[in-house]
């Protein structure tokens, strides 16, 4: 069997508002609670588990997404308020980038994590 990735533990200030938001914009559901956590499933099964926590540092996490999810996305990434910019480092405040011939942004969670959507990954690859 392959080593797969099944699932993060996303530390929040509330989890139920951190996993509302990222299953709102990326159009997914929040699976129902699970011990401490809240899920949120992505296409290929993984699962954010979102965790209440005071003591956290900011993670990334970044979505691979076609073009049409991320217009989807994108439109609801500036309907949520949510700052968003080209670069990792906040740099490219509205804007996104088009590293690799793809588009992608980055995008705050309401608990400071800089979350990311791609249509092409690093690379070029597939």
């Amino acid at each position: 069997m392959p080593v797969n990735l099944d699932h993060i533990i996303v530390p929040a200030k509330d989890k139920k508002t951190s996993a509302a938001f990222l299953a709102g914009v990326l159009g997914l559901e929040v699976g129902p609670q699970f011990g401490p956590f809240l899920p949120v499933r992505t296409g290929n099964g993984v699962t954010l588990d979102f965790m209440d926590s005071d003591d956290f540092r900011v993670q990334h996490c970044a979505f691979l997404v076609s073009d049409e999810e991320f217009d989807a996305i994108f439109a609801r990434i500036k309907e949520s308020g949510a700052h968003y910019y080209a670069h990792p480092d906040h740099s490219g405040p509205g804007e996104i980038n088009t590293r690799d011939g793809g588009r992608g942004v980055y995008f705050d969670d309401p608990s400071g994590h800089a979350m990311e959507i791609l249509t092409t990954p690093y690379g070029g690859g597939s």
